[in-house]
């Protein structure tokens, strides 16, 4: 009894035979996703910068429980027109827009310089602006939402005044707007330009429409999975600017690697059923594999305890799947209908002959002197990386946003006045304390203030600067303690604000307390997120690197190739980090690119950053491996195959990632500074991979290592052969076909 064909084999000819249902089947979910998919963005929530389970989260449990209250998250800015905000028309009209935002919704508790005994904190040093400071109870969806209202509300010019809203909360609904207009604005650029360099590859219309069909079908679908996963846990509103640029990336990688092994196929005689049923045989397998290495690096961001970098996960999983699906389903069903249609005819000139092409003629070039050409390639890529050696983590602050956002304009204010910023101060707080007014939080509250980096301490006992109480505390009874519950309020000092606060934070959490304390507010929180995800990274980093090899190794059957495309992958990234600390951190073109350098950067950004490049890196090496494995599995010959596979993969892959850097890129003319970041730094991953690692290094290296690229221990070997993943050898005789003529028209 014959064998049953495998599953690739069988799904080939039932998307081949059944085309027409295929397509209908294909057109529904297209129009399926488009419906779901376009309210996705009103489904998906905002996200604070929290570590779950924290003590500066327990400390917000306990104050919000205790106190009914929380670290200040909105404040106005009042400036008086003439006089200052001590005169006595300035402060009626303080006390009236104090008493005026504490009835707007979902504000609990609120307090300005007027109604707390003109503290110094929340006056100007000039007295010429103060604060109304307020705290908005609920999460980040529910208070932005509500700030969206209450913002212009309170955005007033006045006859003795002019108020302007500002704090945390503010800033990251802002930074969420721009976000958001910065996405629309990026499709609207994106897809023309995308199908014009497709039109420019392929030289035909048909073939750039099936290939952003699959793009535009992996976006649509990616969003409503998005929107029916946030039916179970929240998903962040910026998995959809992943979902774009991903989608299209990826959907146009794939389909790129498909129609160029449809084109191979036909060439070799074969007709359009036949054609596309062996492209998926074949190419497909080798889409499955890259969306497996893809998606498992995604997938390392579930071991971070963090619904932000969480919702990438799912929407890079979810867009591996729909890019598969519609590369390896939907468009060899329709190749299989309009297939001559994607055949562009060949120049009666040009050779097919795959050892005449131009990339086979340079990689043999590369491969003759290895170390010549990649030495200096590899000192290039660690001198570009260098600048990473001297990276610096900090807060997030108002610099994120563009220089005329109204949230950041109220902030530098507040920075170039205020010689202090309460909305940033550290929340300290303790229950089953027998007296919360006794000589022990006297004695705490003044030793805390003598810390270096600390303004004031605002305790139940008074005001304490320098060790020495200096007056009352001026808060509403009850604010800061209760019967058996205390909360003293630590605010740093403008040198400490503009430096590292976790060193502040680190410092307070080692005094000495009368009692158990938990430390939190907006620093603390920070802090804690910052060492959450550090503490979480390593296991991540390994996650991926273990399951990328894996993957490589059941394709290849070889210990030493999984090895090489590791350390290959690392030299990419670092150039990426190493620009991100040039550009971002030390604010080299920030000029050109419109952002104001903070002199460091928030972790989480790079670490998502990390999982995306990284898998992407591997997308191109299983796609240039499996065309070499292919190559010698029929050869015997190392050198003659990655030639060969080269000259087959490499004018897909740097099309590929010419049209996938240029959707990262479209983020550069955003207005947040965290997706210019994310631009800058892909874009140039992905063209440095292209580029330089996968046509110089690889190369280079395959050629010093020889045949012994293809070994593996024993028992390792064998396991490869029981479970290795291949490609279906060849039906025919393999064509001769150049993948350079027959894709991008270019030899």
């Amino acid at each position: 009894m014959s064998a049953s064909p495998p599953p690739l084999s069988r799904l080939g000819g039932l998307a081949t035979r059944r085309r027409r249902a295929v397509l209908v089947v294909g057109a529904i979910l297209f129009a399926i996703a488009a419906a779901i998919g376009a309210g996705a963005q009103s489904a998906l929530s905002l996200s604070r910068f929290e570590a779950p389970g924290s003590e500066s989260d327990r400390a917000e449990d306990v104050l919000r429980e205790e106190f009914g209250d929380g670290s200040p998250n909105f404040l106005l800015l009042v400036t008086a027109k003439e006089g200052t905000v001590d005169d006595a028309a300035v402060a009626d009209a303080g006390r009236a827009l104090t008493e005026e935002l504490a009835e707007e919704p979902l504000v609990t508790t609120v307090g300005s310089y007027w109604t707390r005994g003109n503290t110094p904190t929340l006056a100007s040093e000039d007295r010429t602006q103060a604060l109304v400071v307020a705290w908005l109870a609920g999460d980040a969806t529910e208070v932005r939402e509500e700030l969206a209202d209450v913002s212009p509300e309170f955005t007033r010019d006045e006859a003795l005044i002019t108020v302007q809203p500002g704090g945390q909360d503010e800033i990251f609904r802002q930074v969420s707007d721009e976000s958001r207009q910065d996405f629309l604005r990026a499709e609207a650029v994106i897809i023309p330009v995308v199908l014009v360099l497709l039109v420019w590859a392929y030289r035909r219309w048909s073939a750039a429409g099936l290939t952003l069909g699959v793009g535009l079908f992996s976006v649509l679908a990616t969003l409503a999975i998005l929107r029916g996963v946030t039916a179970f846990v929240e998903v962040s509103t910026f998995a959809a600017n992943l979902a774009l640029v991903l989608g299209l990336g990826l959907g146009i990688d794939y389909s790129l690697f498909v129609i160029a092994r449809f084109r191979e196929e036909s060439a070799a005689g074969r007709d359009k059923l036949a054609a596309a049923a062996r492209t998926v045989e074949t190419a497909g397998r080798t889409v499955l594999f890259s969306g497996i290495t893809v998606a498992a690096s995604l997938a390392a961001l579930f071991a971070f305890p963090f619904p932000f970098l969480q919702s990438f996960a799912y929407g890079g999983i979810a867009v591996v799947l729909t890019a598969a699906f519609g590369a390896v389903v939907l468009l060899p069903a329709a190749l299989a209908a309009v297939g001559h249609r994607v055949l562009r005819p060949r120049p009666p000139a040009t050779t097919t002959d795959v050892t005449q092409g131009r990339w086979y003629r340079s990689t043999l070039r590369v491969m003759r002197r290895p170390l010549l050409y990649g030495l200096p390639v590899l000192v290039v890529l660690l001198a570009l990386g260098a600048p990473f050696l001297g990276a610096q983590f900090g807060l997030p602050d108002e610099r994120v946003l563009p220089s005329d956002a109204a949230s950041r304009v109220t902030q530098e204010q507040i920075r170039e006045n205020f010689p202090t910023e309460v909305t940033d101060g550290l929340q300290i707080v303790a229950t089953g304390v027998d007296q919360p007014t006794g000589t022990a939080t006297d004695e705490y509250a003044a030793l805390l203030s003598e810390q270096p980096g600390v303004f004031q301490v605002d305790a139940p006992t008074g005001s304490y600067v320098d060790g020495t109480r200096v007056g009352d505390n001026p808060a509403e009874p009850g604010q800061f303690a209760t019967d058996d519950a205390v909360r003293l309020t630590v605010v740093a000092d403008r040198p400490a604000l503009e430096g590292d606060m976790t060193e502040l934070v680190a410092d307070i959490r080692a005094v000495d307390a009368p009692y158990e304390v938990l430390v939190g507010g907006f620093p603390a929180a920070m802090t804690d997120f910052r060492e959450a995800l550090l503490d979480r990274l390593p296991l991540v980093v390994a996650i991926i690197l273990l399951v990328t090899f894996v993957i490589i190794f059941l394709m290849t059957g070889s210990v030493l190739i999984p090895a090489k495309a590791t350390v290959a992958n690392v030299l990419s990234l670092t150039v990426m980090f190493g620009s991100l600390v040039w550009v971002f951190q030390d604010g080299n073109l920030s000029g050109l690119l419109d952002f104001t350098p903070a002199g460091r950067m928030e972790p989480s950004i790079p670490i998502l950053m990390f999982c995306i490049a990284y898998g992407l890196s591997m997308d191109y090496e299983v796609f240039i491996m499996a065309r070499i494995k292919e190559e010698y599995d029929r050869t015997g010959d190392n050198t003659a195959a990655v030639a060969a596979g080269i000259q087959r993969s490499a004018p897909l892959i740097t099309a590929a990632a010419g049209i996938l850097a240029l959707t990262f890129a479209a983020y550069v003319t955003g207005s947040v500074v965290f997706l210019k970041q994310l631009g800058v730094g892909m874009a140039l991953a992905v063209l440095v991979d292209a580029l330089l690692i996968r046509t110089v290094l690889v190369p280079a290296a395959m050629r010093l290592a020889g045949d012994a690229n293809w070994w593996a221990p024993g028992p390792l070997r064998r396991l490869h052969e029981r479970f290795g993943l291949r490609e279906a050898g060849p039906a025919e005789p393999a064509p001769t076909a150049s993948s350079a003529t027959l894709t991008t028209g270019a030899r």
